[in-house]
């Protein structure tokens, strides 16, 4: 069968190294990204890359419209990776904040989903690969947001996987913990759009943790890692004839998955308090 892939959120990042490299490794990868210079700094990089924005219909059509074509209407996998974090004590975060935190990071997943499980239906396979976090198994103040959309990822898995359970259509979680990407620079930026921290009862509390840079909160790179770790997880769950469910990544995310399942609730709000 062809090795194509669609992977969406390809701007930088996770899903950036993940596209170059299913290139350079035979796959037939379909980037996409939200914005037009992003497109074309990835088509001039050599890949075949679409403007799509999961949050807007339309672009999710015509690119699949335009995928099919160029492989003969099917589709071996799709990479939900778009998404992004918006910190912010839930007291402070808007019901419009919140809405548009799940319109990229669960409603457009969840629309791509279903418009590619015909597609596989149809050629009897496919491989759908979702994006969660370790924040869709536990979760840290200030990152309610996120924290809830990622819950919201791993229940329509969960489901998804019961539902193609007679079929050859398999569905990987991944559960990744800190990763040397953009992520957190764009979440600080979400964080001085969307909150007023000045006036915030957390005001103190934001300065030592939202406004921390990555950097300076693993310096030693104890718990962060590169993308090269979430890429052995991708290929596995692409090319293995019995891909997990779910793929613990990072040491942060088996540390904390592990004390999710044998502690009480109290002692490990404990621990995450100070996380």
């Amino acid at each position: 069968m062809d090795k194509t892939i669609l992977i969406t959120g390809c701007s930088s990042g996770i899903g950036y190294d993940t596209a170059h490299y299913l290139h350079h490794n035979g796959y037939k990868v379909f980037a996409t990204a939200r914005n037009e210079d992003d497109v074309n700094r990835l088509k001039e990089e050599g890949l075949d890359a679409y403007f799509l924005d999961v949050t807007k219909p339309e672009t999710i059509s015509d690119t699949l419209d335009a995928v099919l074509s160029k492989s003969d209407g099917k589709l071996y996998a799709v990479f939900n990776n778009a998404g992004y974090g918006q910190p912010g004590a839930l007291e402070d975060v808007s019901t419009e904040v919140l809405r548009e935190q799940f319109e990229t990071n669960v409603f457009g997943l969840h629309e791509i989903t279903r418009r590619v499980i015909p597609i596989m239906r149809s050629q009897g396979y496919g491989r759908i690969i979702q994006h969660s976090s370790v924040l869709g198994i536990i979760s840290l103040r200030f990152r309610g947001a996120y924290n809830a959309s990622k819950y919201a990822v791993e229940g329509l898995c969960d489901t998804l996987r019961l539902e193609l359970d007679t079929t050859d259509i398999f569905v990987s979680t991944l559960n990744t913990g800190p990763v040397r990407s953009k992520f957190r620079d764009n979440a600080i930026k979400k964080y001085l759009e969307h909150i007023d921290g000045e006036n915030s009862v957390f005001a103190e509390a934001y300065k030592h943790d939202v406004l921390k840079r990555e950097d300076e909160k693993d310096k030693d790179g104890l718990f962060t890692r590169n993308s090269d770790a979430v890429i052995g997880k991708i290929i596995h769950a692409l090319e293995s004839p019995k891909p997990k469910a779910r793929y613990y990544i990072t040491p942060a995310t088996h540390l904390l998955g592990s004390f999710k399942r044998i502690l009480s609730t109290k002692m490990l709000d404990k621990i995450l308090l100070k996380v």
